[in-house]
């Protein structure tokens, strides 16, 4: 094999000529100057296109970092070349080995974009010798190369809205699920109309008339957008978070109920002081009540035999509290019949908590019957935001993978790359 074939081989590079390799022993670095091949020089490094030739740039080589060989250091060296673009005025002239505007070669951020997916924070930066940040800044490359190669909106029918916490100070996303392939399709920082009206602006009109289904948590500011932009879809509640409405309010009882019985003589002892004031714990009837949160709250398949008894301690000293945790399992009963049993069992559901005398499942009763056309349509369609929350549930863990990146857009990047259905390659694999 002859040397520049080997080097190509190793550079993992077309359309380039291999003019020198030099080895620097006391740094171990290798530096392997190179040029485009005559048909790949001049072209913008945007487009594409052939352009004219502006200047040699700052009249210095350049270089790019590589893979290393082993445990030595390789950069691509190379003239700067700027063409003059009819459309992106004068940029740097595109080079086969590298994506535009980057200091290290295509194989090189294919395997950091890799990694990022696959492994640690910690593995990723020290495999390769850079800063996080810069893990960054190749991520968002990379997947703008993915995005540019395939349209992740063509095709939807099914599609989940939701929005998911980045960050403390009420940092959020809103996330786009396809119900049908469990990917996500679109992520964008904010939790807002506004952000919703976005998704629908990249889908466009055609598409956005193809959505036959949306999933939602029943927010205005979703549900607004879809009637207006999709009307033809039909707009599902999902079932998680009309039980989860159920489970405040339940929780709202359980404290009310958990202070009058603190108020009862001899509801408090006093254990000590805590800055600078007298700390009372709950004793007897209230401190059984505080405890018996997580019963109140597990369903009744997956209680323990404590969990157990603590509840039947409640339907007889505490009918109100009982009632309000028969109503939140009432709740969630209807949506384990879905169907037209689901809407018949919702009914008798609204009867009762109309009537229950509790006020917070009176209003949320009412709330409900705001909510009643979409909740009939995910018991029709079963479709929820099932999937949604678990690609939620992954996002908060690349979240926290993804700890110090200082642009949300480095971390969409991140979550598009590894639950949008395409990770990148690891470079020679196939």
């Amino acid at each position: 094999m002859r040397a520049d074939s080997l080097w190509r081989a190793v550079l993992g590079v077309e359309k380039t000529v291999v003019e020198d390799v030099v080895f620097d022993r006391v740094g171990l670095v290798v530096v392997v100057s190179v040029r485009p091949v005559a048909r790949e020089r001049g072209r913008c490094g945007r487009c594409r296109r052939r352009c004219p030739g502006y200047d040699l740039g700052r009249g210095e080589r350049r270089r790019w970092r590589g893979l290393d060989v082993g445990v030595v250091r390789l950069f691509v060296e190379a003239e700067s070349v700027r063409v003059a673009c009819p459309e992106h005025g004068v940029v740097v002239a595109h080079v086969p080995w590298a994506r535009h505007d980057a200091g290290h070669t295509r194989m090189f951020d294919d395997q950091v974009a890799w990694l990022a997916t696959q492994t640690s924070k910690t593995a990723v930066t020290q495999l390769m010798r850079i800063s996080w940040r810069t893990v960054g800044a190749i991520v968002k490359r990379v997947c703008a190369d993915v995005d540019a190669a395939r349209d992740r909106l063509d095709g939807l029918a099914r599609v989940g809205i939701d929005e998911v916490s980045y960050r403390k100070g009420q940092q959020y996303l809103t996330v786009v699920v396809d119900h049908n392939s469990g990917d996500l399709v679109w992520a964008q920082p904010g939790r807002d109309a506004a952000t919703v009206a976005r998704f629908f602006d990249a889908l466009g009109p055609d598409r956005a008339e193809a959505l036959t289904h949306v999933s939602a948590d029943g927010a205005s500011w979703i549900t607004g957008v879809v009637a207006k932009q999709a009307p033809q879809a039909v707009l599902c509640a999902d079932p998680f978070h009309l039980v989860s409405w159920a489970t405040k309010c339940l929780d709202e009882v359980r404290r009310e109920t958990w202070n009058i019985a603190r108020r009862r003589a001899g509801g408090t002892r006093q254990i000590g002081d805590l800055a600078g004031g007298r700390y009372h714990a709950s004793r007897g009837d209230a401190q059984t009540i505080a405890r018996s949160r997580w019963a109140l709250w597990k369903n009744p398949e997956d209680l323990t035999a404590k969990q157990t008894a603590q509840l039947a301690w409640i339907a007889t000293s505490s009918p109100r509290l009982h009632r309000a945790y028969l109503l939140k399992e009432g709740l969630r009963h209807v949506f384990k019949l879905a169907g037209t049993d689901g809407k018949h069992a919702l009914q008798r559901w609204l009867t009762w908590a109309q009537r229950c005398r509790i006020d917070v499942f009176v209003e949320l009763g009412r709330r409900i019957k705001r909510h009643l056309p979409a909740i009939h349509a995910s018991l029709d369609h079963g479709l929820t935001n099932a999937r949604v929350e678990a690609v939620n549930t992954k996002i908060r863990l690349i979240t926290r993978t993804a700890y110090g990146f200082k642009d949300p857009q480095a971390l969409i990047a991140l979550t598009m790359l590894t639950l949008g259905g395409y990770r990148p390659p690891l470079p020679g694999r196939t």
